[in-house]
């Protein structure tokens, strides 16, 4: 007789713990995709309760389930909520002491929580990753899974290792959730993380309770305008986005002073600000948050009526995820989207820095041929490589230069690592067979030739050493 989880226990989990009579249209087939140990990627829209498809299982599922989350506020969110529920959770990130990191890790050692989450930036190291091998994971959830395709509107680096640590941790069974992506990016996700033949459930985008407005302006001074007029149109809880921090400041000022109180929130702020900011919008007190897109994972705030973005956004996917944030309770909520068309030259300038010409590509592979030394490395920066162009090229095109040249395999782009070793003779050829003619020296004898048999005469030029 099997002892899997049955859907019944689920649905019993679902009203008790959080409250739900029934499970959304595509969050059943997720958790019984997870329940039967099958590999599971889910598209809901934003609001759709992805995060009950891993939540759920975890309760009933024996062992500790891992969620990957991108961003601090987003996991101190779901993990607060988790515990005013009651429910074993704990996050770790960059915000713990050592001491706090090391206590969250014995209590799921000692199978006092069900659900750790952890921030992607810990699995550098390689000391979370073995810890978490050796308690042992039932299931990894990979949250805003999105963040780990370059073809995604979102890319973040940092969620590259999520495949590595998976296959250290002995491939569990793995549920990816994103609220946006395109085929292409699907299949990455799929690839990237290695996910066996999963199981794919992707609901409708529809949400009909969001209302779309487009306001044509001409000028920053008509968005202020439209923007105020929107704010004291639609009533409740708003979000306003914009493209950078210095126009996030300014706007949350100039609201302020028209009699709108409006709070800024990006990456630049520190994190005491950010969690005063995010803590009082979250409590309701404050109406008007006017944030970068740093805002925009980390809101799990269901009542959010007004949604405003002060310029259009860079993509559609990211459009859809930042208008998603209002109306998660299904209630009447409005979208509005200023735009004017000067706007897309901050894109133009975005994709150009993004996606180089070929004439750059070349560029950069030529600059890079001539900073090489005879085994063919080079140490360089983006700078040193801007210089030896001599081009208009901006370091954002050049560091993106290489990232191509890197995909098509002509430049291997290898970390510094303390395993490797630079290696110049000082001594002339004479020199040395006159001094090591002895057999006491028989052992630097070997070592040369070792050496010679690895790089050959570049030894007295200097060279990269593999051992």
């Amino acid at each position: 007789m099997s002892n899997q989880p049955t859907i019944e226990q689920a649905r019993s989990a679902l009203q008790s713990h959080f409250g739900y009579p029934a499970f959304r249209p595509g969050q059943e087939n997720a958790v019984l995709s997870v329940l039967s140990g099958r590999d599971t990627l889910v598209i809901l829209p934003t609001g759709g309760g992805k995060s009950l498809c891993f939540q759920v299982p975890a309760l009933i599922l024996p062992g500790l389930t891992v969620v990957v989350s991108p961003l601090i506020s987003l996991m101190k969110d779901q993990v607060d909520a988790l515990r005013a529920r009651g429910l074993p959770a704990a996050f770790i990130n960059s915000t713990l002491s050592g001491n706090e990191v090391a206590d969250r890790m014995a209590r799921a050692q000692s199978g006092e929580l069900k659900m750790l989450y952890v921030a992607p930036e810990r699995f550098d190291a390689g000391s979370t990753a073995e810890r978490l091998r050796a308690i042992g994971v039932s299931l990894l959830a990979v949250d805003e899974a999105h963040c780990i395709s370059e073809w995604g509107h979102d890319f973040r680096p940092s969620y590259l290792r999520v495949g590595r640590v998976r296959e250290l941790l002995g491939s569990p069974p793995t549920i990816a959730l994103t609220a946006t992506a395109t085929p292409e990016v699907r299949n990455d996700i799929a690839r990237q993380l290695s996910l066996r033949a999963p199981k794919v459930i992707i609901t409708g985008f529809d949400r009909k309770n969001l209302h779309y407005h487009v306001v044509p302006v001409r000028s920053d001074s008509d968005k202020d305008d439209s923007l105020a007029e929107s704010l004291r149109k639609y009533q409740g809880l708003a979000i306003v986005y914009a493209s950078t921090r210095k126009a996030v400041e300014r706007i949350a000022a100039d609201l302020s002073r028209a009699g709108l109180p409006a709070e800024a929130y990006h990456a630049g702020l520190d994190d005491v600000r950010r969690h005063e900011v995010q803590d009082a919008f979250m409590r309701g007190q404050v109406r008007a948050i006017v944030a970068t897109n740093a805002f925009g994972m980390g809101i799990d705030k269901a009542n959010v009526r007004l949604v405003v973005h002060y310029a259009m956004p860079g993509t559609l996917e990211a459009y859809y995820q930042e208008a998603g944030r209002a109306g998660r309770d299904g209630q009447h909520s409005d979208c509005v989207l200023l735009h004017a068309f000067q706007d897309r030259f901050t894109h133009e300038y975005f994709i150009k820095g993004a996606y180089p010409s070929r004439a750059t590509v070349e560029a950069v592979y030529t600059a890079l041929k001539r900073f090489a030394d005879t085994t063919g490395s080079v140490a360089a920066t983006v700078n040193e490589i801007a210089v030896e162009i001599g081009g208009a090229e901006s370091e954002r095109e050049i560091e993106s230069a290489l990232r191509v040249l890197t995909t098509a395999g002509a430049v291997k782009n290898e970390p510094a690592s303390s395993s490797r070793f630079f290696v110049r003779l000082l001594a002339t050829p004479d020199r040395i067979k006159r001094d090591l003619s002895g057999a006491a020296d028989a052992a630097e004898r070997d070592l040369l030739r070792c050496l010679w048999r690895a790089v050959g005469a570049a030894i007295y030029t200097g060279a990269v050493i593999d051992p």
